[in-house]
């Protein structure tokens, strides 16, 4: 008697995340992932559909950001004026006095060991850290995605509103002849010199301040680029027992 050429029927209960079941077998109900079709991704395995990423948008266009720059270039640079009066307005006074000399005015400084000059320089160079702390914290606020032409405008803008507030400063202050000044106030009677910027690096304390405040507020509080979000269409691939699969 020989035995049967056919193969015992499977078990009724079998479940349909039977270990023993392959995850990819077609024409099972057990894994929603499974092709339907065996030539469409392989026999026997799962499709997998095409990943895309998704990214955040980009900031403005290029018109946009040099219209802003322009903005705030005009706005910045405006700021001058302020600056020159509180120059004029808080700045030392550097006394002179004038004197007559073989019948010929002579102008001579009142304290020769005086540190007024220099109080000069350093009351312009503190009025324009502080200014450009100001206009960066401004521009951040208004404005926190920054970009190159931002950054290039509040720079410019700095650095043409120093050039501002030091003409603006030696307009307002005394006259720069100081020899008809001595001669209208009379021989012996002090008077101030006029206002000027000895050390004209000083122009450049608002720009800097401007760039190292900004760059250090973006880097802290900026907007981060947000992380690609992979987006996959159709089913999730499974296991053998029923898990996604990574």
């Amino acid at each position: 008697m020989t035995a049967p050429l056919t193969p015992p029927p499977p078990p009724r209960d079998q479940s349909p995340h039977d270990p023993w079941q392959p995850p990819g077998d077609p024409g099972t109900s057990g894994d929603p992932g499974a092709s339907a079709d065996p030539g469409a991704s392989g026999a026997g395995y799962p499709a997998y559909p095409p990943q895309e990423a998704s990214y955040g948008q980009d900031g403005p266009g290029m018109k946009t950001e040099l219209i802003e720059g322009v903005v705030v270039t005009v706005a910045v640079a405006l700021g001058g004026v302020l600056l020159g009066v509180l120059w004029w307005w808080l700045a030392p006074h550097v006394p002179l006095v004038g004197d007559v000399v073989d019948k010929s005015w002579v102008v001579y400084l009142k304290d020769s060991e005086g540190e007024q000059a220099v109080g000069v320089d350093g009351t312009f160079t503190l009025l324009a850290v502080a200014f450009g702390v100001l206009s960066a914290l401004g521009v951040f606020l208004l404005r926190r995605r920054g970009g190159v032409p931002l950054v290039a405008a509040l720079a410019l803008g700095g650095l043409l509103a120093s050039f501002l507030a030091w003409r603006l400063g030696m307009w307002f202050g005394p006259t720069k002849d100081v020899l008809a000044h001595a001669k209208a106030v009379g021989k012996g009677v002090t008077f101030s010199a006029p206002l000027k910027l000895s050390a004209k690096g000083a122009l450049l304390a608002w720009p800097v301040a401007a760039l190292v405040v900004h760059l250090g507020l973006t880097a802290l509080f900026g907007p981060r680029d947000p992380e690609p979000v992979y987006v996959q269409d159709g089913a999730v691939p499974k296991d053998g027992y029923g898990a996604p699969m990574s």
